[in-house]
């Protein structure tokens, strides 16, 4: 087997996050997507002792599992690859993958408790982030998602299934609003344009809506027009918070200099169970509200009775899983490194009346080594690339007799729970929950006691 050389294989095995495998002459070969079942022309880009990777050029023929009805983008949309099964199949290969990858991994000995599926398998993202481009050089504006494979391509997206129809109004009203005014998007390669992104929130137990609009400094418009189209779109929920943020930084991520409040306020409000959440613009917030739901169920059961204990909540984001926990905890003390997060835990626990939660701003690895209480739980909900080791030392110093380890990523998980068994802590039950439908990820929640 050669690099760059083209292959006709059929898609054998299918792995967390995304991956899949084919085989030619007994040799195993790494793709990016793809489906069980699938034929597909395959390139070969890199070839190594221990590794070979390739790239679908073109799926020539759908695998049997393929009997979903799919929308107008898929395929050329870089998003939902797996729209094209049935929700229950997505389920199963899920919950066979995570499994896979726990014996892969020689991690054993734990009670493997499945998966929880979403509650919602279309319309459930109460988050969505658009880019402002065009499908190919000098073409109109677009205003969507990345193309399939394609770094500066994108795609319109008007008919996604999994948000509600409300983002498809106001996306599809915002460009013809703003190509009706010839305003020119940004072109990230140049640096040169105007509008940048379009983020969209919701809260599903309220309806409140939040449009978000981000552009460069480079033209001078006044948004009161865009505000008075937006608030005359007849829509299920309602919009109660419309900002503008201006961003010349050239990063492919929204991190702007300045944000206006439009119109309304400048957050929306969420529930979680009998909680209240206010959103900020720039509030991490599960995007799967029933999902996470589910979620947080299995780690208040993995929890247990929590009466007088002191919890620690590594990586608490806006602190719902420290909220959610507190119910006749002793203590819960939340760490989290992005400031406006803590800010946003410490107004939500005011909110919800919540006295025995507190909230450190920082990075867990530096923070931990602060605290002086002795927890008798520790959950850590860390960011996809896990838990970095120097911060797993510090964990398992505080000798918890139980650790819940909520992750987004179980391929960094793996690492991490090696880490933790090392230091003499044993994983009893892992159970999986679905938070993404039609998409490769899957939460994984494991208990861990101490020996």
């Amino acid at each position: 087997m050669k690099k760059r050389q083209k292959l006709e294989l059929n898609i054998d095995e299918m792995a967390i996050g995304g991956r899949s495998y084919a085989y030619h002459e007994g040799k195993k070969i790494e793709l990016k997507g793809g489906i069980k079942g699938q034929k597909a022309n395959i390139l070969i880009k890199k070839v190594r002792r221990k590794k070979i990777e390739g790239k679908i050029l073109e799926v020539l023929e759908r695998s049997p599992l393929e009997t979903n009805e799919v929308c107008p983008h898929f395929g050329i949309c870089g998003g939902c690859s797996y729209l094209s099964l049935p929700y229950e199949t997505q389920a199963k290969l899920k919950e066979e993958m995570v499994l896979n990858l726990f014996k892969e991994e020689e991690i054993e000995g734990f009670e493997y408790e499945g998966l929880i599926s979403s509650p919602l398998k279309y319309n459930y993202r109460n988050k969505m982030e658009y880019t402002f481009g065009n499908e190919e050089k000098d073409g109109p504006t677009t205003l969507g998602m990345h193309k399939k494979g394609r770094s500066f391509d994108i795609i319109t997206v008007d008919k996604c299934k999994i948000v509600q129809t409300d983002y498809n109004n106001i996306l599809k009203s915002t460009l013809e609003f703003f190509k009706s005014k010839d305003i020119p998007h940004y072109n990230k390669v140049l640096h040169q344009g105007y509008m940048r992104y379009l983020i969209i929130r919701k809260g599903f137990k309220t309806g409140e809506l939040m449009v978000h609009i981000v552009t460069s400094t480079q033209v001078e418009f006044n948004m009161d027009e865009f505000k008075d189209m937006l608030l005359n779109l007849n829509l299920e929920g309602n919009i109660v918070s419309i900002l503008h943020s201006l961003d010349d930084n050239m990063s492919d991520a929204v991190t702007p200099d300045e944000t206006k409040l439009i119109y309304g306020k400048d957050f929306i409000r969420e529930e979680l169970f009998d909680l209240k959440f206010n959103i900020s613009p720039f509030s991490f917030f599960q995007t799967n509200t029933y999902g996470a739901e589910k979620l947080y169920e299995v780690v208040r059961e993995y929890l247990g009775e929590s009466k007088d204990k002191t919890i620690f909540d590594l990586y608490c984001g806006t602190g719902t899983i420290s909220q959610i926990v507190s119910k006749d905890a002793k203590e819960v003390i939340g760490i989290e490194i992005v400031e406006e997060a803590v800010d946003a835990a410490v107004d939500n626990a005011i909110l919800n009346g919540i006295s025995n939660v507190r909230f450190i701003a920082g990075d867990v690895k530096e923070e931990v080594k602060k605290l002086k209480s002795n927890p008798d739980v520790i959950i850590v909900d860390p960011p996809r690339m896990g838990i970095h080791n120097n911060a797993i030392s510090d964990i398992v110093s505080f000798d918890a007799k139980e650790i819940i380890y909520v992750s987004c990523n179980a391929k960094t998980l793996m690492p991490n729970l090696k880490s933790f068994i090392l230091n003499d802590y044993k994983i009893t039950k892992v159970k999986a929950v679905d938070m993404f439908p039609n998409n490769p990820h899957v939460e994984v929640v494991c208990h861990l006691a101490k020996n």
